[in-house]
């Protein structure tokens, strides 16, 4: 990472984002990138003089970090970044199925055409995204924001923000999966299924679903 941050100097130079969440985003988009490596540890005083700041905002950065789950906490031996075990990721699939799978079932039954409408072009950019299974980060991301449009829709700000959560530690292990040869087509053919339920308004359909999809995608990561 070749960017350099500068600390602000004063209460009217700061930016809208404080400096410490500008440092959060980078780390994070590291970890997710695999340039820092699930177990590996976190070389503060690499980091800090690579982004020419202090550490002050970079242990800050990463208290953020370790809220989310995406670093760990060692006493005496500094931060490294999460591994996360088989029995972390049945957890976080099986929490984020009951969350979506009702997000989705709310969907189904209150959204507007024009909200229906939004999710059918999402979801012709998945299609489209899913035609090279080479192109994994751009599948990924249209696939990230479906399912955080669907959630947008269901109007739930909690729900929201603990699969927000969750989701991130999905991303420290998706690679692993990096959709295991023919899991695009057969994600794919589950996204096609959940717009089928979504559309003709069958909120119990679209749950199931929902869940197959999750059950899927946890035994193509394992």
């Amino acid at each position: 990472m070749s960017a350099v941050l500068s600390e602000p100097r004063s209460a009217s130079a700061l930016s809208p984002r404080a400096l410490y969440e500008e440092v959060a985003e980078l780390l994070r988009q590291r970890i997710f990138k695999r340039e820092l490596e699930p177990g590996s540890w976190i070389d503060e005083l690499k980091i800090a003089q690579e982004l020419g700041i202090s550490r002050t905002p970079l242990r800050e950065a990463l208290k953020v970090l370790a809220a989310e789950g995406l670093v760990t906490m060692k006493v005496r031996r500094g931060a490294y970044v999460t591994e996360v075990s088989k029995d972390d990721l049945a957890d976080v699939y099986h929490l984020l199925s009951l969350l979506e799978c009702d997000a989705a079932a709310v969907v189904a039954e209150r959204a507007t055409p024009l909200e229906m409408t939004e999710l059918e072009q999402l979801h012709a950019q998945l299609e489209a995204a899913g035609l090279d299974e080479s192109h994994t980060d751009e599948f990924f991301a249209v696939n990230e924001r479906f399912h955080m449009r669907l959630l947008e829709i269901a109007n739930n700000r909690w729900r929201n923000q603990i699969v927000a959560d969750l989701r991130k530690v999905m991303k420290l292990n998706r690679h692993n999966s990096l959709l295991k040869r023919g899991r695009t087509a057969e994600s794919l053919a589950e996204h096609r299924a959940l717009m089928a339920a979504l559309k003709a308004r069958d909120p119990q359909l679209t749950q199931q679903r929902m869940r197959e999809h999750f059950a899927n995608g946890l035994e193509a990561a394992n």
